[in-house]
């Protein structure tokens, strides 16, 4: 992993400049020796916004619009900055990019629809083919494993490879898979597969 470089963007940065960031990665290849083999964007709801900096209160079409857009610009990046690594003789593997989003749903501000769903991770869902989705531990859990927090972890969606398949032998998709994370009071992690 010593040729692995990534790009982070913080929150700070308005859609706009995000925008100009990304497709900046595809000019810089002539410029960079290796160019960057994962791309972090922390935080997409906030780029979601205008300037403004309000929340994404109610998904309206010109944020699915710019929720797509900006998806399809990540993964067209990525896909680009592969071609790029893999003409270089790179040993970096394929150019990845992690994205982080909050919905309204999971921190409570959204509108309570009844199916708990938000559109916007529907938009994302499209173009990202692995969720990774944490969520608190809010029982008793963790006061009877004896540590600080435990966290579910759920990783789903088309990219998961692990295919299960009938008895017929016919392939079916992937289910999701699921882990448990311990966080100890000394700030050791444990995982454990559910």
């Amino acid at each position: 992993l010593s040729d692995l470089s990534f790009e982070s963007y913080s929150k700070t940065l308005y859609r706009s400049e995000l925008l100009l960031q990304v497709a900046g990665l595809h000019e810089s290849t002539s410029t960079s020796p290796t160019p960057p083999s994962l791309i972090i964007v922390d935080r997409l709801e906030g780029f979601l916004c205008g300037a403004g900096g309000s929340s994404h209160g109610g998904s309206h079409p010109a944020q699915l619009s710019c929720a797509a857009h900006l998806s399809a610009l990540l993964c067209d990046t990525a896909a680009f900055l592969t071609q790029i690594l893999e003409q270089r003789g790179s040993n970096s593997g394929p150019c990845r990019f992690i994205v982080s989003f909050l919905s309204e749903v999971d921190s409570g501000q959204g509108s309570k629809d009844p199916s708990g769903t938000d559109p916007l991770l529907d938009v994302l869902d499209r173009y990202f083919q692995v969720r990774c989705t944490l969520d608190p531990d809010r029982g008793y859990g963790a006061a009877a494993a004896g540590v600080q927090e435990v966290w579910h972890i759920y990783l789903s969606g088309r990219g998961i490879t692990e295919a299960s398949f009938t008895k017929d032998r016919e392939e079916k998709p992937a289910v999701a898979q699921e882990w448990q994370l311990f966080i100890h009071p000394d700030g050791l992690m444990e995982f454990n597969l559910v």
